[in-house]
């Protein structure tokens, strides 16, 4: 009965302290092997007849249960319980052998030997108990050093957390800040352009006043050239010369009238040019004027283009112009309408210059022609302007803020983002009309101007 307590709660010990079922199956199952032979060899004791030799079976029994459980690598954890075994088993067999190899010595010893095998016996629950109590504590330390553990991951998941949200928060204060310091200097750099540009405008005012007399006199005087050699005409005739030195003069008078009247030519388109000047630096004077309008957008569509031309001598582009002639005069306010044209016209030559480098930077230029058109027509008392591009185009998302005041595609320096806003209000509110634009990214983009004329 003693062998049977000892083995049967030594292997339930391993079996509950090293979790054997789910670390160890294969040992596990070895275990159970060894609990059912226990079981086996006490039902066989107390069923049947057992001879005098049938406790060594026990001891061969427990020999072979802790050889493994000391001498395996994976019992390693509880070979102290283990060798709390050995002196019960011990005892039991020298026991056997002295009675059966000295019986004399045994009888008179034989009560020494019971008191040495039930102390071993008590000896081993003692230290079981001890071992699971202490097991007990270890594993109530293990727990709490978990929960600990868990609860400082916890508490350093959660600032963690915080660094982070903070770390971002900081991240886009700063991110603002630049932005803002940004939007800042490209302020600042307008601001200062745009004085250098009203500096420009009035300067440009001063040298066109200047060049405006001398070039009166250039056109009155080439203008008074023509009418004096028509009168040396008439008076060659009436002299008393030879035919042939008649045409002779005549012929100088005919190539100096001739070249008196190129004078002429240019002088006036030279003066249209100062005058042209001199209405674009002037302020608005929020009157309406009747103007030509298709002379109006011709006039500020090649006056962009040569602007561009100035910047970069191999840019060209076709100019292609769609003029309702019917048109005639328009009550507008020309030097604001001008400022739309002259906007329009500049976004227009850019995109088609932004696509063609674009398209020679990938090696796709192939066929592509850069082309600028304008469109007028007049129709149910409405002023209708067209100005089409087949340049870059916009996305959606720049169609959408195209007008918004200080928004620009083009790089810093390069545009204010005032332009095309100041051009939709002066459609808008100067003249009740209407700006609009459709537009294909990478295709094309068309500018819609609706004026209502009274």
């Amino acid at each position: 009965m003693d062998y049977f307590l000892v083995s049967f709660f030594l292997i339930q010990y391993v079996r509950s302290s090293l979790h054997t079922s789910t670390s160890l199956p294969g040992w596990d199952r070895t275990l159970l092997i060894g609990r059912y032979v226990s079981i086996a060899l006490i039902a066989t004791y107390y069923v049947s007849d057992t001879p005098d030799w049938f406790s060594w079976i026990w001891h061969v029994f427990m020999i072979l249960i802790i050889y493994i459980l000391y001498t395996k690598e994976d019992f390693s954890p509880i070979r102290s319980v283990t060798q709390s075994v050995i002196p019960f088993v011990a005892i039991s067999i020298i026991s056997d052998i002295l009675e059966v190899a000295a019986p004399k010595f045994y009888e008179d010893y034989d009560d020494w030997f019971n008191i040495a095998t039930s102390f071993a016996f008590v000896l081993c629950f003692v230290i079981w108990f001890y071992a699971q109590k202490q097991r007990k504590i270890l594993l109530k330390e293990r727990e709490d050093r978990l929960r600990e553990e868990m609860a400082s991951k916890a508490q350093k998941e959660s600032l963690e957390y915080l660094v982070a949200e903070r770390t971002m928060e900081l991240t886009a204060q700063k991110e603002e800040l630049q932005k803002a310091i940004e939007d800042l200097k490209s302020t600042q750099n307008q601001l200062i352009q745009s004085e250098k540009m009203a500096s420009l405008g009035e300067l440009t005012a001063g040298i066109a006043h200047e060049i405006q007399n001398p070039l009166n006199f250039v056109n009155n005087f080439s203008e008074v050239s023509v009418e004096l050699c028509q009168e040396l005409e008439e008076e060659v005739d009436k002299t008393a010369i030879s035919d042939e030195d008649k045409d002779y003069i005549k012929g100088i008078i005919a190539d100096l009238s001739q070249n008196q009247q190129k004078i002429t030519h240019h002088g006036k388109r030279a003066d249209s040019i100062v005058k042209g000047m001199l209405q674009h630096s002037r302020a608005s004077s929020g009157e309406k004027e009747a103007v030509e309008i298709n002379a109006l957008a011709d006039e500020y569509m090649r006056l962009a283009y040569h602007g561009l031309r100035a910047k970069d001598k191999e840019f060209n582009a076709a100019l292609v112009t769609d003029f309702d002639p019917n048109i005639g005069k328009v009550m507008v306010m020309p030097q604001d309408l001008g400022r739309v044209f002259l906007n329009l016209f500049t976004n227009a030559f850019y995109a088609v210059a932004e696509k063609k480098r674009m398209l020679t930077e990938a090696g796709k230029l192939d066929d592509y022609k850069p082309e600028v058109k304008i469109s007028t027509k007049m129709f149910a008392g409405k002023l209708y302007i067209r100005v089409t591009d087949n340049g870059t185009g916009m996305p959606d998302q720049v169609k959408a803020k195209i007008f918004q005041p200080f928004f620009t595609t083009k790089p810093t320096g390069q545009g204010t983002g005032l332009g095309l806003s100041m051009s939709y209000d002066i459609i808008t509110n100067a003249h009740n009309g209407m700006l609009d634009v459709e537009t294909i990214p990478g295709e094309k983009t068309e500018f819609k101007i609706t004026i209502p004329i009274a």
